[in-house]
């Protein structure tokens, strides 16, 4: 072999080993970058699965707010039992026409009653439990419930108002209009004014020691002992 053939045959030696030698080094590039994307991926991986796993078995929150979910349900399904029963009344009574009253106590000197007449409740009175009794005119049957859940029923005695009657048990009624099914009665005894009566849209009533008195929305009064 002459001598310049030797030197080209050493030269691609030379080069392939080069090559070789930059693939080589590239490929161990290319692994420590792939190797490192991985670590860097499998660690931002950890990261974000474990730290809400951590957050929630490290909160007491979590564990909280289950228990109030499960004790709302429970309070719901409770308070909907409640208000699906019937409430029974107290006591019922026959009222001076022949219809009942069936009362209801609801606590805090507070009396609700339901007027039936043929199987029907045609009418309903509350007391506010305010000091006040609760009257209506029923056609011109008079009904009064008072504070203490009783009820007294009448017919007959009516006055029109505006104007001053002499009521049974020595009282007197001055009636004025203030406005539109709004009049205000003035119950006088030999003190003075004894009580006040308005009507604001709906019929009133009160028991003045014994005696009970309506004013209608109408302006209608009536008393009874």
């Amino acid at each position: 072999m002459s001598s310049s053939t030797t030197a080209r045959t050493a030269r691609r030696r030379t080069l392939r080993i080069a090559v070789a030698a930059l693939t080589a080094a590239a490929g161990l590039t290319l692994t420590a970058c792939s190797g490192s994307d991985a670590a860097d991926a499998k660690s931002a991986g950890h990261t974000s699965t474990s730290s809400p796993a951590a957050n929630s078995k490290a909160s007491p929150d979590a564990k909280t707010g289950t228990k109030p979910d499960a004790a709302g349900k429970a309070s719901s399904g409770t308070q909907a039992t409640g208000a699906g029963k019937t409430a029974s009344p107290a006591r019922t009574e026959t009222l001076v026409d022949g219809s009942k009253a069936e009362i209801y106590d609801l606590g805090s000197q507070r009396y609700r009653a339901k007027i039936i007449s043929d199987g029907a409740v045609v009418a309903t009175m509350e007391t506010t439990g305010q000091d006040a009794d609760a009257g209506l005119d029923a056609n011109g049957m008079y009904v009064v419930l008072t504070m203490g859940g009783k009820i007294h029923s009448w017919m007959g005695g009516e006055h029109q108002g505006p104007g001053t009657f002499k009521l049974v048990g020595g009282w007197k009624a001055k009636v004025t209009k203030v406005g539109e099914l709004q009049y205000r009665a003035q119950i006088i005894g030999s003190e003075g004014v004894a009580a006040t009566l308005e009507t604001k849209g709906h019929d009133v009533g009160v028991d003045a020691n014994g005696v009970y008195i309506v004013l209608s929305a109408g302006g209608v009064i009536s008393a009874h002992e």
